[in-house]
């Protein structure tokens, strides 16, 4: 990580989320969870004895089920319908709704 987003700051330096397979959509960021390779601590939680550690290891050694479970949670979120015009509104700060 350190050598991926030096001290002398900038915005162009990438570190992939997966690094086992940075170029490939698979299983590889479960797999890093299950080794305690995560990248970010928030991620890393996901797999800390917790709610979540039996989803992350299904996924971790089962691509298709990550796979079939993914393209799943993509219909579900293609067929929300967003609020427009008058039924709607954009938050000023997301946590509330605008007076």
């Amino acid at each position: 990580m350190r050598g991926a987003c030096p001290s002398s700051g900038g915005d162009d330096a990438e570190a992939p989320l997966d690094a086992l397979t940075p170029g490939e959509f698979d299983n590889g960021y479960y797999r890093s969870l299950v080794t305690g390779a995560g990248l970010l601590h928030s991620d890393q939680v996901l797999f800390s004895n917790g709610p979540l550690d039996s989803l992350v290891r299904i996924y971790s050694s089962n691509g298709e089920a990550f796979s079939a479970d993914f393209a799943a949670s993509m219909v579900r979120l293609g067929n929300v319908s967003p609020l427009t015009g008058s039924v709607g509104e954009i938050r000023i700060n997301c946590r509330k709704v605008n007076s």
